[in-house]
């Protein structure tokens, strides 16, 4: 990898569009991975996602769209995932081709489904590539931010350093200010459990519950992605970097939270299966309450919020009476 290595993303969403606008700043052309040809065709017509963050407008010149993931594959160096967690086995069942040379940089804030695992083990394990080739994204970065060219801050966690600042370099722009991380399962798990402190925060939200409680809420929130983390990667970690408790703050409390407006819609009475259907983005915090639910069962970290969210969303209970019964729990 070296700093004219072509880089790809890979994904048709508000994420993945905020991504390739950060990646062209410092490149002169990126590939593009999106599973639809129809949204490409409409992408290239209007010079920008037909779906997603349209006020951005793009050069559609400087892109080279595909819906072939074997193509992006081989035409690549770095490819970046920005795809739904529950639907990335989907996309590489059709892949044909050998990762284990590849840069993978997951921008993934989920687990993978079935296997309980994050996105940058699930690579090493399926594909065979090299702990040092594997790169999250993290930190407090709302996609549609990002479209306003509002100043955002981005971590870069990888096992090379040398490999995280190159990335870094790529990524840093006048509106991304970036930094680098060696604690890519703390920051990728750290990730994935604030879209269900988010969900707390939206069925408390829905509950009329006010700041005083939210702030708590939080509050216990961190701790508990502290110790889930400690416990599955035990090591020297400042828990109130952005990437950790900046992430969780931005998903709990912004307008822009898909997880918020989920857990609202909850707490509202609405039921998982109709709030789902009205969202017309992925609520990665659903997935993840189950997923770290069962790999709790190892670990056995006291995280009541996360069994209190896991039982309204999984077990049919009351979030009435589980947050009720929450407050008794919470310092």
């Amino acid at each position: 990898m070296n700093e004219k290595s072509k880089i790809a993303v890979l994904g048709g969403g508000s994420w993945a569009t905020a991504i390739a606008k950060i990646a062209l700043v410092n490149s002169d052309a990126i590939n593009w991975y999106m599973r639809r040809q129809d949204q490409i065709d409409e992408f290239i017509r209007m010079s920008k996602n037909p779906s997603y963050l349209t006020g951005i407008k793009f050069d559609t010149d400087r892109i080279h769209f595909t819906s072939n993931i074997n193509h992006v594959v081989d035409t690549s160096d770095i490819l970046i995932f920005a795809i739904p967690s529950p639907f990335l086995k989907q996309h590489l069942k059709k892949l044909r081709r050998n990762l284990s040379r590849k840069t993978i940089i997951t921008a993934i804030k989920g687990i993978v489904p079935d296997e309980n695992m994050i996105v940058s083990d699930y690579f090493e394990a399926h594909y065979d590539v090299k702990p040092e080739n594997v790169m999250v994204l993290a930190g407090p970065c709302h996609a549609e931010e990002v479209a306003l060219e509002r100043l955002s801050y981005l971590t870069i966690g990888c096992a090379s350093r040398e490999k995280a600042r190159m990335i870094a370099q790529r990524f840093n722009t006048s509106f991304v200010r970036t930094s680098i991380s060696d604690d890519i399962l703390g920051i990728e798990y750290s990730s994935v459990m604030k879209n269900i402190y988010s969900i707390a925060a939206g069925i408390c939200h829905g509950l009329k519950y006010g700041d005083n409680f939210q702030a708590v809420l939080i509050s216990n929130a961190i701790q508990e992605i502290s110790r889930f983390c400690n416990a599955t990667n035990p090591l020297h970690r400042d828990i109130n970097e952005p990437a950790y408790l900046g992430d969780l703050l931005v998903t709990a409390y912004s307008n822009f939270s898909r997880n918020r407006l989920f857990g609202t819609m909850i707490g509202k009475g609405y039921s998982v299966k109709t709030a789902q259907m009205e969202m017309e983005m992925i609520a990665e915090g659903y997935y993840a309450t189950k997923c770290i639910h069962e790999l709790n069962e190892k670990y056995q970290v006291e995280m009541p919020i996360v069994d209190a969210i896991y039982d309204i969303l999984y077990n049919r209970s009351s979030p009435i009476l589980e947050i009720r019964r929450l407050t008794e729990k919470l310092k």
